[in-house]
């Protein structure tokens, strides 16, 4: 029988009272639950060094960011979260792979964070930003299914790339938006290769790639 790997979250939700806009993902690759991190990676939310979110931020707001794994590297993008008010949620609490990797489709037997609760314990938050679609396991999709629970749907505002959406916080009655942005992996980068908007911008400069196309999209919404 094929052993099963138990893939935790290995971060507490980062957030506070002050918050305004939560990043909502899946899980970090397993290495970040095994601790087996490599040269580069930085141990925090979105800390892996194949990602793009924290490479894309550094450019939107010149922050100059170590990309190693130090506790400066850690304190620099704490400090600019609570700075701007941001704070990241990641909906997977826990699931399990038969393969250890990072795809969200490998995902089994998923445990979900009860995200409103903390919406309700943090009011101020107004917006979710995805870092994902609607696509099967993605944050998006498994946010649709934990709203289910609650009798609650999202309703589209815009189906334009980033979509759109809003929906009513069943307890505090907020108004919270939700952003769709296209996932910060190399894995999506077919995905933006496909968009024609993406098409025309590199018609227009053939050095423009997936990552600018990122920062533009991503520098509307933090």
């Amino acid at each position: 029988m094929q052993k099963v790997f138990l893939h935790s979250h290995p971060y507490e939700p980062f957030i506070d009272h002050n918050t305004e806009k939560l990043i909502v993902g899946t899980l970090p690759p397993p290495r970040f639950t095994t601790g087996d991190l490599k040269e580069g990676d930085v141990n925090f939310c979105y800390g892996s060094r194949d990602g793009q979110l924290w490479p894309i931020l550094d450019r939107i707001f010149n922050l100059n960011l170590k990309f190693e794994t130090t506790q400066e590297a850690i304190e620099q993008r704490k400090s600019f979260l609570k700075q701007r008010h941001i704070g990241v949620c990641d909906i997977v609490a826990l699931a399990e792979r038969e393969k250890v990797d990072a795809s969200d489709i490998g995902m089994q037997n998923i445990e979900l964070r009860n995200v409103l609760d903390y919406l309700e314990k943090y009011p101020k938050v107004k917006t979710l930003l995805f870092t994902g679609g609607n696509s099967k396991n993605g944050p998006e999709y498994f946010f649709r299914k934990h709203l289910k629970e609650y009798d609650v749907s999202l309703v589209n505002i815009s189906n334009t790339v980033p979509r759109l959406h809003q929906f009513i916080h069943p307890i505090t009655k907020n108004n919270i938006k939700t952003v769709s942005l296209i996932a910060p992996s190399g894995a999506a980068n077919i995905a933006v290769g496909s968009l024609e908007s993406y098409k025309r911008m590199k018609r227009e400069n053939a050095e423009f790639n997936t990552i600018d196309f990122r920062v533009l999209q991503y520098k509307g919404f933090f």
